[in-house]
């Protein structure tokens, strides 16, 4: 049943995975019906709730993965946008950890108004979910019609000196000392609004 609902409503490949898990633990894709079946088991072992989407590039077309750095509050910024590669079909658990093929690209081959396009996603979507402090924002791009979707925002990405959030600042003129002291002051600042808020009567 869940199978046909799928069907009725996306093409294949299609990517499933569990809604509120990182790291892309539980994603698989599914490129038919006889692989959508064992993706929907592996994503339900790690959530009550599942996401399924559409693969952007269709079948022959590999997706690029483009990465955004976000830092602030109200007035947030956006890094220069960067290119993950990965050494397996896509950006899967083993890629990202086990696997040391996977190639980082800072900046991330685009033109000025696709880095800009992204920056402003980023600052868009990073606003549309009242995010504060820090987030990565990660897009899809089509390789042949070069459009770009937001995928998904990490409210909480990964923050060792080999990872892509501060990577993408110190490319930016941001080093890693600095990055930490700028989001002290932003917690601190988001700390003392809600210091004035009312929560009862």
């Amino acid at each position: 049943k869940a199978q046909k609902f799928v069907e009725s409503k996306l093409k294949y490949p299609v990517f499933v995975k569990p809604a509120n898990l990182g790291s892309s633990v539980g994603i698989s894709k599914a490129r038919d019906r006889k692989e959508l079946g064992p993706a929907i088991d592996e994503a339900a072992k790690f959530d009550r709730k599942i996401v399924i989407e559409e693969g952007v590039g269709g079948k022959k077309n590999k997706a690029r993965e483009i990465e955004c750095s976000v830092l602030g509050n109200d007035k947030p910024l956006a890094s220069i946008p960067g290119e993950i590669v990965p050494s397996a079909e896509f950006y899967d658990y083993t890629a990202k950890y086990l696997d040391e093929g996977s190639q980082l690209i800072i900046p991330a081959k685009l033109s000025k108004a696709e880095t800009k396009e992204v920056q402003e996603l980023a600052i868009a979507g990073f606003r549309a979910v009242d995010c504060s402090g820090l987030a990565r924002v990660d897009f899809l791009m089509d390789p042949k019609s070069r459009k770009i979707y937001l995928n998904e925002i990490n409210t909480m990405p990964g923050f060792t000196s080999i990872s892509m959030y501060p990577k993408l600042w110190a490319a930016s003129g941001l080093g890693y000392p600095e990055l930490i002291g700028r989001l002290i002051e932003l917690g601190l600042e988001r700390h003392a609004e809600k210091k004035r808020n009312q929560y009862s009567r």
